[in-house]
């Protein structure tokens, strides 16, 4: 991730990222897509 993203950790598929007091979870499966509700989310993450 950009923006300023940092990995944190990551738990089975899911791997966090944080930024301030800002965390986003992304769910990290090979072969699939993401739920387009998952990709508005980060997207409003990333402009904050």
């Amino acid at each position: 991730m950009q923006n300023g993203f940092v990995f944190s950790r990551q738990k089975g598929s899911h791997r966090i990222y944080v930024k301030d007091k800002i965390r986003q979870v992304l769910p990290f499966h090979s072969g699939e897509i993401l739920h387009p509700k998952i990709v508005k989310e980060i997207m409003e993450n990333t402009l904050k």
